[in-house]
């Protein structure tokens, strides 16, 4: 493999004399500017052996950088070894940011090229501004991947089908009616939706072109008159047809979008530049103004409606089930040392299988066993795969996908004996779960102003963790959403009743052992208060805490107190789905500490 990636960084520098340019920049996205995308888009992955979601390639005539966040700094260190890839670990002082590296690495006059359809606008503006100013060009049509990639997948084909309003609370006409109001507001005659789980939400269809996402590959034009819908016809049923014609859609093909809208006979256009590719921006008749804005959908799909709530609070039930029956089964595989990290990873996928309107699952399963679990977004391998031994810490975050909800949860849970290290950051990490869990706050909060809530008690301890603290859950959508986040980050979006968001502190020791806990969670209102209305936190995932790690001496009592109502809460709302032995377990799994 190694060699594999040395020659296809070759191939690609072969291509850089003939485009004129000096240095190239390859992301992780796809022209939906995606989190996870489909093999056709996984050029990164292709181009550095690194599998990890999020990171930036690099390409010199010299030499090559992958700039990745600390997830993925464990993972990436191992992947890359021996490809002549050096690997540059972002949010660290030492590290350049990609346009100080290719300042520092080229000479005034030469070009950095990119494909304008993986980069927003917001990107491509910012990293023209910086590459200008020490003399360099920026060439946004160099589409070196597709010249040089042999075999590449095509892009996906899967047919498209209906989310049905028993699941999706709201009918695609009277999202559609919303969405006007909301861009008269602003202003705007029409709006370009390029995230594709913004239009899954908006037209209530879902699909399977990227794994553990039910989206669809796509754009979606709204106006006040006209909705279109661009899509390959391929993907299209007869159903669907019939469905999007009811809906007052009409489509287009998915590859004409841009010479659609190079024709747009509109006074202005509503464009988020942070979701939007460049070569679609510039693709707009320039008659057209661009209002640049959030997309309305955003907010929308953010702050669930009553079915949808019903809905996440069914599937995180039939999830807690599964969750529970997999539990019992590990505690009791673990002392014969015959499971491990993958066939664990195959267990849990069962169980859930078994639950209704199970649609799979909502991302790959981290199964981390003690030092493993270090590596935030470890991916075990036949290679790597550990065999589980009555000692230390597994975690294990996992999700699943079903009709009327997306799940998302992680325990870190004790197969034996425990150091006393293992224990306190385990303590630590859960004071800070719980003091998140039990915030409440006035309306008008954004989620970086929580965030030290989960970090205070490893702060103290001299500790952090980079990652973020919450992201929003779609609903059945992706397992990553916005606009909402709970981060050190500042996130403008306020958090509002109906917002889903994840709660995960954690505790990463390299070479030692990984600690997160993590919980859904909703936001719904407190009362009336000084100044207007206070908001709290409702946790809705329901499955046992692991208690074996907690040292009760280090929680207050009132953290003691969250412990055993939760605990309480998931006993009352699982045992009736369970067996008489299951039921028993998870008595002694919830019982007060």
């Amino acid at each position: 493999m190694k060699q594999t990636i040395s020659e296809r960084v070759h191939s690609l520098r072969m291509a850089f004399a003939p485009s004129h340019i000096d240095a190239f920049i390859i992301p992780s996205t796809d022209p939906h500017l995606s989190e996870y995308v489909a093999p056709h888009w996984k050029s990164r992955e292709w181009i550095t052996g690194f599998t990890g979601s999020a990171g930036t390639a690099v390409i010199l005539k010299d030499e090559a950088g992958l700039w990745t966040d600390s997830r993925y700094f464990l993972q990436a260190a191992e992947q890359l070894a021996d490809t002549g890839i050096t690997l540059y670990k972002e949010m660290l002082p030492e590290t350049p940011d990609i346009s100080t590296f290719l300042c520092q690495n080229l000479t005034p006059g030469e070009t950095v090229g990119i494909d304008g359809k993986m980069f927003s606008v917001q990107q491509v503006e910012q990293l023209k501004e910086e590459l200008e100013a020490a003399g360099l060009q920026l060439n946004t049509q160099a589409d070196l991947i597709d010249e040089v990639w042999k075999n590449r997948p095509t892009i996906p084909e899967a047919p498209a089908y209906i989310y049905k309003q028993e699941f999706a609370g709201k009918s695609c006409k009277e999202k559609i009616e919303t969405i006007r109001c909301e861009l008269k507001k602003k202003g705007a005659e029409g709006v370009f939706i390029s995230a594709l789980d913004e239009i899954a939400w908006t037209l209530n269809l879902r699909g399977n072109d990227i794994h553990c996402n039910p989206v669809i590959v796509s754009y979606l034009l709204i106006t006040q008159n006209n909705i279109v819908y661009f899509i390959s016809q391929e993907k299209l049923s007869p159903e669907v047809s019939a469905y999007l014609d009811s809906q007052h859609v009409s489509t287009q093909p998915y590859t004409e979008a841009e010479e659609y809208l190079s024709k747009l006979n509109i006074r202005n256009i509503l464009l988020n530049p942070a979701k939007t590719n460049y070569s679609i921006y510039s693709a707009i008749n320039a008659q057209c103004k661009i209002i640049r804005g959030e997309s309305p959908v955003a907010l929308l799909k953010a702050i669930r409606n009553e079915q949808e709530i019903q809905g996440i609070h069914h599937a995180m039930q039939k999830d807690g089930v599964a969750l529970v029956k997999f539990l019992k089964w590990l505690e009791e595989a673990v002392p014969s040392e015959q499971e491990t990290e993958l066939s664990i990873d195959i267990k849990l996928h069962e169980l859930r299988a078994e639950q209704p309107l199970y649609m799979g699952e909502s991302f790959d399963t981290i199964a981390g066993y003690k030092e493993h679990a270090a590596i935030i977004h470890y991916s075990a391998s036949t290679e790597s795969n550990a065999t589980l031994r009555p000692k230390g810490y597994l975690l294990l975050d996992s999700g699943a996908q079903y009709m009327d909800g997306t799940t998302d949860i992680t325990r870190t849970i004790a197969l034996g004996e425990l150091t006393e290290e293992e224990k306190t950051d385990y303590t630590l990490v859960l004071k800070g779960h719980i003091a998140l869990s039990m915030a409440k706050f006035p309306a008008g909060t954004r989620g970086a102003q929580l965030d030290v809530l989960a970090r205070m008690p490893i702060w103290n301890r001299g500790m952090n963790y980079l990652h973020g603290t919450g992201h929003g859950v779609g609903h059945f959508l992706n397992v990553h959403e916005g606009p909402q986040s709970i981060r050190m980050n500042e996130n403008p979006v306020t958090l509002q009743p109906g917002m889903v968001t994840s709660n995960e502190p954690g505790v990463y020791k390299s070479g030692s052992h990984g600690i997160r806990i993590e919980n859904l969670i909703l936001v719904c209102k407190d009362r009336e208060g000084m100044f207007g209305e206070y908001f709290r936190f409702e946790t809705i995932t329901l499955c046992p805490i692991c208690t074996k790690g907690v040292i009760k001496e280090m929680l207050t009592n009132e953290e003691v107190a969250w412990l055993n109502q939760y605990h309480q809460l998931v006993y009352d709302k699982l045992s009736p789905s369970l067996s008489e032995e299951e039921k028993n377990w998870l008595k002694e799994a919830t019982r007060k500490i």
